[in-house]
């Protein structure tokens, strides 16, 4: 494969120092040409931009498209910002990768989509439980019908917030939800399908005098059974607590905690399988599995790469996004036509 010219644009996302370290610790694959800051980030995340300054070149957005031999772009601006960037990239025919999950405009985003889906643009969104193993794994076994038919999935992704950041998530509709939610709504749509109803319960707990909707609550109604995501910014212990329960008839998955870090910013995953044969009483513990230690960040890059270079397809459609991104809106309560 051959190494990818790319230019970032963008600090503000919350993956944004991430990614960029990720694509710095594949030299073989990438070649950062630049770092392009928008005039939006420039002093609200100066010390940001310090850390990389006599690292890589730091240019305009403007100065880093005229760069010369670009193959790709990846945005990770901040949330507002992220449809308006992936657009410009793709009007000039460039692959993109675009952090999770969108901008806040449907409109903006299925033009995107459109513009991408009739070029045939590389367009890969980074949600990044989609390169977890286990969950991988767990969404085998789901739709091979290894686990039977699967009535229920049960997603939580939990943390714990200072007030100002939970205060800031009244920009987002649903708050948690769309923030972080979307990575839960994205499993259980791979999952179960495009839901009945869905029914958007979120809210701010008020701690602290936050009003932003901190605690992220979504149900989704299936002719087979009910699931849900559940997302909270001031739960004590939250990080510990994610895990994601698939239930079938046969058997049922449980991942507890979806990642638990190391030193050096890899993730494990502690898998708990339990059978039909097996877990039909009171006595019987599945035995726990930890997975094998994997950066959270580098395999997403990495096979964006293949996918630039022509050696992998997305597995995730143009059609699929822009309708993750609809269930997701109305997750958030928000109304759409």
């Amino acid at each position: 494969m051959k190494k990818i010219k790319v230019i970032q644009i963008g600090i503000g996302h919350d993956h944004a120092i991430v990614i960029l370290n990720s694509l710095l610790r594949q030299p073989d694959i990438f070649e950062i040409v630049a770092l392009a800051i928008p005039e939006s980030e420039k002093s609200v995340f100066a010390d940001r931009i310090k850390i990389y300054e006599n690292r890589l070149p730091v240019m305009t957005v403007d100065e880093a498209f005229a760069a010369s031999d670009i193959d790709a772009v990846i945005v990770e601006t901040e949330e507002e910002n992220l449809t308006k960037y992936a657009y410009m990239a793709a009007e000039k025919g460039l692959p993109v990768h675009m952090d999770k999950p969108g901008g806040l405009n449907l409109y903006e985003f299925e033009k995107l989509i459109n513009l991408v889906k009739k070029n045939k643009t590389v367009f890969h969104i980074g949600y990044m439980y989609r390169y977890n193993e286990s969950i991988l794994e767990a969404i085998r076994k789901a739709k091979s019908g290894e686990l039977g038919e699967v009535y229920c999935v049960e997603a939580h992704m939990d943390c714990w917030h200072p007030t100002e950041k939970r205060q800031w998530l009244s920009r987002f509709p649903g708050g948690m939800t769309f923030f972080l939610g979307c990575h839960l709504i994205d499993i259980i749509l791979q999952i179960m399908g495009e839901p009945e109803e869905i029914i958007p319960m979120n809210q701010s707990t008020g701690i602290d005098g936050v009003t932003g909707e901190d605690y992220g609550f979504v149900v989704f109604r299936y002719k087979n059974g009910v699931s849900f995501a559940k997302t909270c910014a001031k739960e004590l212990g939250g990080f510990e607590r994610r895990q994601l329960v698939i239930c079938g008839s046969k058997g049922t998955v449980e991942l507890r905690p979806l990642e638990e870090y190391d030193r050096e910013e890899n993730i494990y995953t502690g898998v708990r399988f339990t059978t039909e044969e097996r877990g039909c009483n009171w006595k019987y513990s599945a035995p726990v599995v930890n997975s094998d230690a994997a950066n959270r960040y580098d395999g997403m890059m990495s096979s964006f790469a293949k996918m630039v270079c022509g050696e992998m397809t997305n597995p995730f459609d143009y059609d699929y996004e822009l309708k993750l991104y609809k269930i997701l809106l109305c997750a958030c309560g928000a109304k759409i036509d």
